[in-house]
């Protein structure tokens, strides 16, 4: 019903000139709502005192001259629901409505209620940040990024299999429950710095069920799961998502949102891991938006937030229905909007931009001199692909990068077709300068350089997207299991030759100048077997995944015996994590301080490191082998080199010692290390 509007008092409270705050904001004695909707007709506030409400009280928005309709009532409504009732122009250029009054919820809402459904029918919560206890907690973020070695891992895959042991598993709270195996008890075993979180932001778990007809037409023929398990479909950009709360569910119809443990639960999250000196990094995604559900961008104005074709027909760069427009003023304004709440809000550290190349560059810089403002050694780091490819790019403007070429050039493309060095191969952008240059930080003005400094480069060779290392190597040796059905039993532990290229993966990995990331399960070489699912017709069931984004199941969850099996890859992780941040020199040593050697065969790579110029205290030698049938000997300089890594073992603190010859075995290596002498 339409409530009268006398009850409005002055719209511009807390407002900063031009450029009034968006959102929700209750105080004491009154509520504001303000919402950028450049070409709506009108615009009406309806609110609802409970979840049980259908139809609430509506109030009349006014325009200012800035096309924010702003509104402010008497009376402090927090905790009541809210959303928009929008009315388009006339002919509907620019809205994507399944209806003229349809509720549209509040892109700038802090805490949403939801339905679990592909449509989540979203409401608004009012309300306004809640006092929290950080306990002197701050940002845990080093001054170079090189310093750190970042695990990359979903928050419910750490702690939601049973072998984890967790209480509360898949939640916030169980990711830092300080009984059983998974969690933040397995970041502090393994000796990692910094975490970087799939996304949680407010996104579209659900997506269409399957094969069955929706309202605009769309039959979900693709996903049997009908699920969004990773969170790559983000709904709303300030609200922390509700399903990891102690009282989220993904039963089917259920409600989402309706208390506000997410927020308070995941502050704790973030204050235990600041705690134990970890990280805290973001995966968002600003390139494009949820696709099914009522989104918000879709409803308010499609083509002021979404880039069109001719036809007005979404663009699809990002592969994922409709790019986000980020270069439209108010689009940026909100991308850097959220990022400062999510910082100032929830102390979190740093953020990983899905498909950054989507997101214009003015964007970027100012983003980035707004967030260096609140925390100057935050970290911003983009994933530059998206209608491109462009690390240099991000390079140019200061930002680190994923190193997808020594990802490609070590393991390969395809292990069924495009192999790298560790087979013994070349993958088919790589050469032996190339492989020089991976280890010196894939600089630009040399083979396959992307970065104008090695602070760029963030290097790994297994991520959430594509084959686990484990299972490339699986694969790489013997190709015909790609199109075969397997028994877990039967995968899970590793065959000599897969155990030597997963140690000599990570050794070329570890070794290389840049910023260290392994994804969650590389450390034993985990393997994801599509999970068998009653109900569910999954004709790849069995069968070796590489996109497991669909699956919520033991397919993604880290099962912790499988580590057991193959506790000497796990013990060699860790051990090369402890020795990389005792050893400047592996990280970040000056590009004139290494020293690239000369053997006739192009799969044997050895370098000198002079640690000085970094402020370490020894200078190394890094020699791998690729070559899968030739022992190569090494003629050492002057001295007795202490043996710190080899294709057997590592140790930080040394574990034997070499002098004038070694011997580097095929499809192995080592780092020697000597204290350099002093005058």
């Amino acid at each position: 019903m339409q409530k009268e509007t006398d009850t409005a008092v002055a719209t511009n409270r807390n407002s900063t000139g031009s450029n009034p705050r968006l959102g929700c904001f209750p105080e004491k004695e009154h509520t504001e709502f303000r919402i950028f909707c450049p070409r709506a007709e009108s615009v009406e506030v309806e609110i609802f005192e409970n979840t049980d409400q259908d139809k609430g009280d509506r109030f009349a928005l006014n325009r200012n001259g800035n096309d924010i309709w702003q509104l402010t009532i008497k009376g402090n409504h927090e905790g009541q629901l809210y959303g928009y009732r929008i009315k388009p122009p006339a002919d509907k250029p620019c809205y994507d409505c399944p209806d003229d009054d349809i509720l549209i919820a509040d892109p700038y809402s802090m805490l949403v209620v939801t339905e679990n459904t592909h449509l989540q029918r979203p409401k608004s919560v009012i309300m306004k940040p809640e006092p929290f206890d950080w306990q002197g907690d701050t940002f845990v973020c080093p001054e170079d990024i090189r310093d750190l070695v970042i695990y990359e891992t979903h928050l419910k895959d750490l702690t939601a299999h049973e072998s984890a042991g967790a209480h509360q598993p898949g939640t916030y709270k169980g990711f830092v429950d300080t009984n059983g195996l998974g969690g933040i008890n397995h970041l502090k075993k393994m000796g990692v710095n910094a975490v970087e979180l799939l996304p949680l932001q407010k996104f579209a778990y659900f997506e269409p069920p399957h094969n069955e007809p929706i309202s605009d037409g769309v039959i979900n023929t693709w996903n049997a799961y009908g699920r969004n398990y990773w969170g790559y479909m983000t709904s709303f950009f300030f609200a922390p998502e509700t399903i990891y709360a102690t009282d989220g569910t993904i039963e089917p119809g259920a409600l989402n949102g309706t208390s506000k443990k997410a927020i308070r639960e995941l502050k704790e999250m973030v204050r235990a891991l600041h705690k134990e000196g970890i990280t805290v990094i973001l995966d968002v995604v600003y390139n494009h938006v949820s696709q099914y559900d009522l989104n918000p961008f879709k409803l308010i104005d499609k083509e002021y937030y979404f880039r069109l074709n001719e036809d007005g027909h979404y663009i699809s760069d990002s592969g994922c229905g409709n790019d986000f427009k980020t270069e439209a003023p108010m689009a940026r304004r909100l991308i850097i909007d959220s990022v400062l709440y999510w910082m100032q809000e929830f102390h979190i550290d740093g953020f990983r931009f899905d498909l950054a190349n989507l997101i214009d560059r003015e964007t970027l810089q100012q983003l980035r001199k707004e967030a260096e403002a609140i925390n100057p050694n935050v970290i911003l780091i983009g994933e530059p692909w998206g209608g491109g490819y462009d690390p240099k790019g991000f390079s140019e403007i200061g930002w680190p990068s994923w190193n997808d070429q020594i990802r490609n050039g070590v393991k390969g493309s395809d292990p069924t077709k495009d192999l790298g060095f560790i087979f013994g191969k070349w993958q088919w952008e790589a050469s032996r300068e190339g492989l020089e240059n991976f280890l010196s930080g894939t600089l630009n003005g040399f083979s396959n350089g992307r970065y104008n400094t090695s602070a760029h480069a963030v290097n790994y060779l297994e991520s959430h997207d594509g084959y686990t290392l484990g299972d490339f190597i699986r694969i790489g040796l013997n190709p015909g299991m790609a199109s075969k059905t397997h028994k877990r039993s039967d995968l899970v532990r590793l065959t000599q030759d897969q155990l030597k290229l997963n140690k000599l993966a990570a050794l070329f990995l570890f070794a290389a100048q840049g910023t260290t990331m392994i994804h969650a399960g590389q450390e034993w070489a985990r393997t994801k077997i599509v999970e068998p699912i009653d109900g569910i017709e999954d004709p790849f069931a069995g069968h070796i995944d590489h996109n497991s984004y669909e699956k919520d199941n033991k397919t993604n969850y880290l099962n912790f015996s499988d580590m057991r099996k193959n506790q000497e890859l796990f013990n060699y992780y860790r051990a090369l994590i402890e020795l990389r941040k005792n050893a400047p020199a592996l990280s970040k040593a000056r590009s004139q301080d290494l020293r690239f050697w000369n053997y006739s065969d192009s799969l044997h790579v050895t370098l000198s490191i002079f640690g000085e110029g970094c402020g370490d205290n020894y200078d190394y030698i890094v020699s791998l082998n690729g070559n899968p049938f030739a022992v190569h000997t090494i003629d050492l300089p002057h001295g007795v080199w202490e043996i710190v890594a080899s294709g057997n073992m590592v140790a930080a603190s040394g574990f034997d010692i070499a002098a004038e010859k070694l011997n580097v075995d095929p499809s192995s290596g080592f780092i020697l290390r000597k204290l350099r002498d002093r005058d």
